[in-house]
């Protein structure tokens, strides 16, 4: 990856070089907490762009006065999605620029804005994304767990019965899990999941991120789950909790990528398959289509 020259006279012209485009739809990652977080290259367009749309015009208000911003500003959020999401794309199909924002972070992770993506790329509009901050890969990587492989899953659900069937189908996960909960909720979600993932499965607890009052912790579960009771603050503001993958089966599945890597150089695959189904007891189409995948790589 190139990266530019950290000057003056290249941050200028990087910035000179961000010309918006007529016809063309940017999604503009905006700060989750610190102002200061807001990139260039989002200023430029936010300056330039025909119309903003918003997920809270009066909360985007606030960040736009203090850049200074004075660009067309309309609301675009779930209650009024389908109305304006055609004449969004009327807009973009007559030659008008759009950035779509959100309240805070990257549009469309848990936000409104994917259908108006989506029947943009129908209507081959062009789909600009200006990247910036993300709170659920802000809180992953000072989580402090496995990242090479994760899934973000969103606002787990509101009434406890439901929240313990969501959990459930990923007991066994072995990839880290991102949640972004409720703080209304979070003393009761976190007992869910020490209910589905146990007492001692580590999760990443990120509070308030880029905020003045942030708290950043990694703990066992029923360790965080004391910890946010003994402190009302804790209990406040935007909270994503980022769950460990199951160690059992990230080791078992090691174990079978070794037994598959070895016996694959001398073996067919559906002879190494047998020999490891019967080493490890595993799931014959599990350890079959895992075979497959080392083939082919």
């Amino acid at each position: 990856m190139n990266i530019p020259e950290n000057n003056p006279e290249s941050v200028h012209s990087n910035r000179q070089l961000s010309v918006v485009l007529p016809r063309t739809l940017y999604l503009v990652a905006t700060p989750i907490g610190n102002l200061a977080d807001i990139t260039l290259r989002a200023i430029s367009v936010l300056e330039q762009v025909d119309i903003i749309a918003a997920e809270d015009t009066r909360h985007s208000q606030r960040l736009l006065s203090h850049l200074g911003i004075r660009s067309k500003l309309v609301a675009y959020h779930e209650h009024n999605e389908d109305k304006v999401t055609s004449k969004l794309l009327d807009e973009l199909e007559a030659g008008k620029s759009i950035a779509l924002i959100s309240d805070a972070g990257t549009p469309l992770i848990s936000d409104p804005g994917y259908r108006l993506v989506a029947q943009a790329h129908d209507r081959g509009v062009s789909v600009v994304p200006i990247p910036g901050v993300c709170a659920a890969i802000a809180a992953l990587s000072a989580a402090g767990l496995a990242t090479d492989s994760f899934s973000f899953e969103g606002f787990p659900p509101a009434k406890q019965g439901a929240r313990l069937h969501f959990f459930e189908q990923f007991a066994t996960q072995r990839q880290t899990m991102i949640f972004y909960v409720s703080c209304h909720r979070i003393v009761e979600t976190l007992k869910d999941m020490k209910t589905i993932f146990g007492d001692t499965r580590r999760v990443g607890f990120a509070r308030e991120i880029t905020k003045t009052f942030e708290t950043i912790k990694r703990m066992e579960l029923s360790m965080l789950i004391d910890f946010v009771e003994a402190d009302d603050n804790q209990r406040k503001g935007e909270i994503v909790v980022v769950v460990e993958g199951d160690i059992a089966v990230q080791k078992s599945s090691t174990q079978i990528d070794h037994y598959l890597s070895i016996l694959l150089d001398e073996l067919p695959v559906k002879q190494s398959v047998s020999l490891v189904v019967k080493l490890t007891g595993e799931s014959k189409n599990d350890v079959y289509k895992r075979a497959l995948e080392l083939k082919e790589s």
